[in-house]
This record gives C-alpha cells, sequence and structure tokens, in this order.
C-alpha cells in the first residue's frame, strides 16, 4: 500500500510544515533574545523564554491544521477550553509578548512567511529602541512604607507627622490588623523630599511606633515584589 503525504496532510505539504516550524523556530526566538536583552527586573525566566518558542512553533502548527476548515476551527476551540493557566504573569510586558509570539506563529501557520518576518523585525526594532532610549520613563522614584503600629489612633497620627516631614507626598494605601488585633500594620505610598534618605525615614518611624517593625522599600515601581 502506498502512503501519499498529500493525502494524510490536505492542504498543505511537507515543506509547509518544514519551513513554517523553522521560521518559527527562528522568528521566536529572535524575539526570545530581545526579551533577554530588554527585561529589566530581577525575576527573569529562562523557562518562560523557552515558552515563547514554543507557543510559536505549536500555534504555527495549530494553524496549519485548521487551514480554512470551519469544523477543525471549532473543534479546536472545544478542546483548548479545557486548558487553564494559573501561573500568574508578574508584567503586563510579558503578556505582550505572549501575544507577539502567538501572532507570528499565525503568520507562520497560515504561510505569510514575509509578513511574519517583516513583523518580528519591526516589532523588536521597536522594543529594542524603547529600552535604550528609556522611552516613557517617569523620574519619579516613590517608595513602599510599611509600618507596625499599635492600634491606638495617636500612633497613626505619629507616624503621619513623621511622613509630613519626610515626604512631599504620601497616600494610606491599606490598613491591616495583625497578631490577632494587637498590632495594625499601615502601608503607604510616599515620595521622599529632595536630601531625605530612607534610612533617616525608618528611624524617625521607629522612634514614634514603640519599637515595632518599619520596612520602606524603594523604587518598587522597577521592581518585582
Amino acid at each position: 500500500m502506498t502512503i501519499d503525504l498529500q493525502d494524510l496532510s490536505g492542504t498543505f505539504t511537507v515543506f509547509d510544515v518544514a519551513a513554517s516550524l523553522a521560521l518559527s523556530f527562528v522568528l521566536a526566538s529572535i524575539i526570545g533574545w530581545v526579551y533577554r536583552y530588554t527585561h529589566k527586573n530581577v525575576s527573569y525566566s529562562q523557562s518562560y523564554v523557552q515558552t515563547l518558542v514554543m507557543v510559536c512553533m505549536v500555534i504555527s502548527v495549530i494553524m496549519l491544521v485548521v487551514g480554512s476548515n470551519i469544523a477543525r476551527a471549532f473543534a479546536l476551540v472545544g478542546a483548548l477550553s479545557v486548558i487553564r493557566f494559573r501561573n500568574a504573569i508578574k508584567e503586563t510586558r510579558d503578556v505582550g509578548f505572549v501575544f507577539l509570539a502567538m501572532a507570528i506563529g499565525m503568520t507562520t501557520g497560515t504561510r505569510f512567511y514575509l509578513l511574519a518576518a517583516v513583523a518580528t523585525v519591526v516589532v523588536c526594532l521597536v522594543l529594542v529602541i524603547m529600552y535604550r532610549f528609556n522611552w516613557f520613563s517617569l523620574d519619579v522614584q516613590r517608595q513602599v512604607v510599611k509600618v507596625q503600629v499599635p492600634p491606638e489612633p495617636e500612633y497613626t497620627a505619629r507616624v503621619e507627622d513623621v511622613l509630613i516631614e519626610f515626604c512631599s507626598e504620601f497616600e494610606l494605601v491599606s490598613t491591616e490588623s495583625t497578631r490577632a488585633g494587637a498590632l495594625n500594620e499601615l502601608y503607604y505610598t510616599a515620595q521622599l523630599k529632595k536630601g531625605r534618605k530612607a534610612g533617616e525615614l525608618i528611624a524617625a518611624l521607629g522612634a514614634v511606633n514603640s519599637g515595632q517593625r518599619v520596612t520602606v522599600l524603594t523604587g518598587y515601581d522597577q521592581t518585582d515584589i
């Protein structure tokens, strides 16, 4: 019995499969290197970058399988709907890279090879330019201040008096009860005045909160918490 690969694959050839997978791998690898180069925070994950490459190649295969067949498309949607992703993505920027990998996988899978290559180069170039020239950065460094105080209201007032002295602005974000109600934990976002140091703020808060814990996190908007 003779096996005809064209009959098995339907609307695509073995060359289409090889070209789509090879191109999706190359372009996804470029995306991965750009992600690695432009990554700023401390939570870089090698497995995440490898997943970008895998997602791009898998989407390419899926698009080859679906083609223009509506029935296959609906069957695929039903099959993939049972998948649940439980790992939280820490940065919205990471979501953008996932969508980019999916888009490139779709274009290679539908055999728009030139579009896939051009889109990858253009988008990655824009990402590198934004990284090198630090576009849209906000030159304001804010702090998260966490203070534990006894539940009496005067302690909160003392803490805010210190913040008024050391900070140009601050805002109470949340209040939590800890140690079975023995302490309140106050969370503030604040911006230190020019010339003021985080250590000075910690010392001043420690002098008014009965020696309870004080934490000041600086640059939290550029660091994973």
